[in-house]
């Protein structure tokens, strides 16, 4: 499957088809230097980042299967970071060329470039996901991963975020982790159906991963 054309310069080039390879690290993207420039971004903005660690490979691991169990098609993941449930969805199976991954802030756009060859990466804001991909995307899209922390959002952001979702992979809905012991959605207030799929202890702090779906597709 051919990555979906994305309207940015700073998009990678696609790997060539086959197996998943392990990410190869590049010399300036050590697990140390990837470490150092979470944090030092969780200092500049936390409310951003919603967690002062990346996540864990446990949560990463529930991630991945989450998307293996969903619809065929194009990984959309928004808010990677510095490529913690990147990693582990090649880890899991994911090729990387069906991996598209989104990234507001340049430095770790950059490392996220830099440590996944063959993943798609676009620096750019989520809310603008229709700009950023283009037409060419709707329909190609089979899972979104959210890694933005929603829950610290007001009302009208989140559904301005789940309205961009909708408008590049209608009817997908999309794949939430969190730290909250419940829902960190008012699902109904913002038109979805929510599920909790997964749960770790093995994550700092404890996360869940959640499913989304619009209600009306149902």
């Amino acid at each position: 499957m051919q990555p979906v054309p994305v309207r940015s310069h700073n998009r990678t080039e696609s790997a060539a088809a086959g197996a998943p390879a392990e990410p190869k690290p590049g010399r300036s993207s050590s697990a140390a230097e990837r470490a150092w420039v979470f944090f030092r971004r969780w200092l500049a903005n936390p409310l951003q980042m919603g967690s002062i660690i990346p996540s864990s490979a446990a949560l990463g691991k529930l991630v991945a299967a989450a998307v293996r169990s969903g619809p065929e098609g194009m990984v959309l993941e928004l808010g990677a970071g510095t490529g913690a449930i990147t990693a582990a969805m090649l880890r899991g199976g994911i090729a990387p060329e069906r991996l598209i991954v989104v990234e507001i802030v340049p430095e770790m756009a950059e490392v996220l470039r830099r440590t996944y060859p063959g993943v798609t990466v676009i620096c750019g804001d989520a809310w603008s996901l229709p700009q950023l991909l283009g037409l060419q995307a709707v329909g190609r899209i089979g899972s979104v991963v959210c890694g933005i922390p929603m829950v610290l959002l007001p009302q009208e952001r989140q559904q301005g975020l789940i309205d961009a979702i909708e408008a590049v992979a209608p009817g997908r809905g999309f794949l939430h982790f969190s730290y909250c012991i419940t829902s960190p959605l008012s699902a109904h207030k913002l038109g979805l159906q929510g599920q909790r799929e997964a749960w770790t202890p093995a994550n700092f702090p404890p996360a869940s991963v959640w499913r989304y779906t619009p209600l009306d597709a149902h």
